[in-house]
C-alpha cells in the first residue's frame, strides 16, 4: 500500500485529526492514536453497535491505542521516543497546549529533525484568534458560510455536514503528504500550521462573485449555487418527497425544456440568476407537482438531465451505486463502516476494522522502545499510562 512505512503518531480528537489518520491507516501507514487517561471523548458519543459508538468505528479503525498522561514526566519522555522514529506527528489542541506539554513541535524536532508535524486548529496558531475556542458550527458561522445556508423561513439553518472539520482533514492529508514527498529529496521534516477556518474558506471560490466583483455579500435565493438558478434547485413532488435539478448548463435547460414542451422559456435561463428565472422556477414548481417521485424518477431515465431524487441518509448509503463503489463496507461482525474514497489501482487500501481498547498497546509499543516490564510496571502504577 502508498504508505507502507510511515509511523504516524496522532494526539488528536474528535473529527479532523482522527478522520485524517484513518484514511492515512487505510492505505497501510502505522498508526498509534495517543490517548489520554479515560480514552477519546468519541469512544462514547452517539450511537453504539457492538460496544463501540458509530462515530468512533469510523474514524478509528486500524490504528493502535497507547494510553499516556503527558503531564506526568515519564509519559513525556516515552512519547519523545515514540517520536524519535515517527514520520508525522498530528495534534489539535488550542495553540500553546502542545508546547506547555512539552511536545510541540520544536520539542518533536530536537529529537527527530525529519519529522512532519501537523497542528489543526480551529482559527491557526496566528492571528487575534488563536485562542478562541471553536467547533465546526462556530467556524462556519464565523466565516460567513452560514448566513447562506438558509432554511425556508429564510433563517440561518443547521448545516448538515461538519464542512470546516472535513475541509481541515483532507487539506491537512494534502499538506503532510506533500511535506513528506519534499522530505525524499531534501530529508528535511516541516511544520503544518492548519486552520479549520482557512481550509473551509479555501472551499468557496464558486460563490464569491458578490463579494469580491461587487463588494457585498451574496443574497442567496438569487444566487446561482444556492436556487437563484432554476436548473440548480429543489423541487416537491406530488407525494410531497423531493427532487433535484443540479446542472444548470444551457445543454441540460435545452434538453429538460423540450422535453416538457416549454422550449420557450429556454430564454430566461440564458443569462444570469435570480428574479429573471422567476418564471421557469415557477413552471418547474407547477409541474414537478404533477407526479409523484417514483414516477419522475422512471421519466428522467433517458433524459440528458443533471437530475436526482432526494434520498434520506439511509436510503442514501445503502444505494447500490455506493454499495458497487465499495463506500459501505461491512466488518465480520456486521457493523457498516464508510468506505475508503481515496481509490487506487495499483495498491489499493486494504481497511483493517480492528478497533484498540484504550492504551490496548502500551505494552507492545513501549516494548518497542525498549522499556522494561518492570519500568513499565512502574509506569502503570505512578499513574503515567493512565
Amino acid at each position: 500500500m502508498k504508505l507502507e512505512g510511515i509511523k504516524v503518531v496522532d494526539l488528536s480528537q474528535f473529527l479532523p485529526g482522527p478522520h485524517l489518520s484513518m484514511m492515512m491507516a487505510d492505505h497501510g501507514a502505522e498508526v498509534i492514536a495517543i490517548e489520554a487517561p479515560g480514552g477519546a471523548p468519541v469512544r462514547e458519543l452517539g450511537l453504539r453497535k457492538n460496544g463501540h459508538s458509530v462515530w468512533f468505528r469510523n474514524i478509528s479503525r486500524g490504528k493502535q491505542s497507547l494510553c499516556l498522561n503527558l503531564k506526568d514526566p515519564q509519559a513525556k519522555a516515552a512519547f519523545l521516543k515514540l517520536c524519535e522514529t515517527a514520520d508525522v506527528v498530528i495534534e489539535a489542541y488550542r495553540p500553546g497546549v502542545v508546547d506547555r506539554l512539552g511536545v510541540g513541535y520544536e520539542a518533536i524536532k530536537a529529537v527527530n529533525p525529519s519529522i512532519v508535524y501537523c497542528s489543526i486548529a480551529a482559527y491557526g496558531q496566528t492571528g487575534p484568534k488563536k485562542f478562541k475556542p471553536a467547533h465546526d458550527l462556530s467556524i462556519q458561522a464565523d466565516s460567513g458560510l452560514l448566513s447562506v445556508n438558509l432554511g425556508n423561513d429564510d433563517e440561518p439553518a443547521m448545516p448538515n455536514i461538519p464542512s470546516a472539520d472535513m475541509a481541515s482533514s483532507l487539506m491537512a492529508l494534502s499538506g503532510i503528504l506533500m511535506a513528506l514527498l519534499r522530505r525524499e529529496k531534501t530529508g528535511e521534516g516541516d511544520y503544518l500550521d492548519m486552520s479549520m477556518q482557512d481550509a473551509l474558506v479555501a472551499w468557496a471560490p464558486n460563490v464569491m462573485g458578490p463579494v469580491f466583483a461587487e463588494q457585498r455579500s451574496p443574497i442567496p435565493k438569487n444566487e446561482r449555487t444556492w436556487g437563484g438558478a432554476a436548473m440548480y434547485r429543489i423541487y416537491r413532488t406530488k407525494d410531497n418527497k423531493h427532487l433535484t435539478l443540479g446542472g444548470s448548463e444551457l445543454k441540460f435547460t435545452r434538453n429538460l425544456l423540450s422535453a416538457l414542451g416549454r422550449e420557450d422559456l429556454f430564454e430566461y435561463c440564458s443569462g444570469q440568476p435570480g428574479v429573471i428565472q422567476d418564471p421557469v422556477r415557477a413552471f418547474f414548481r407547477e409541474v414537478f407537482a404533477t407526479k409523484t417521485l417514483s414516477e419522475w424518477d422512471e421519466w428522467f431515465v433517458d433524459k440528458d438531465v443533471c437530475y436526482a431524487p432526494v434520498r434520506d441518509l439511509y436510503s442514501g448509503i445503502h444505494e447500490d451505486h455506493l454499495k458497487a463503489r465499495d463506500m459501505l463496507l461491512i466488518d465480520d461482525q456486521g457493523n457498516e463502516h464508510l468506505g475508503v474514497p481515496i481509490k487506487f489501482s495499483q495498491e489499493p487500501a486494504q481497511p483493517c476494522f480492528e478497533l484498540a481498547s484504550i492504551g490496548q498497546q502500551n505494552k507492545q509499543i513501549l516494548q518497542g522502545l525498549g522499556y522494561s516490564d518492570t519500568e513499565i510496571k512502574t509506569m502503570q502504577d505512578s499513574g503515567a499510562l493512565g
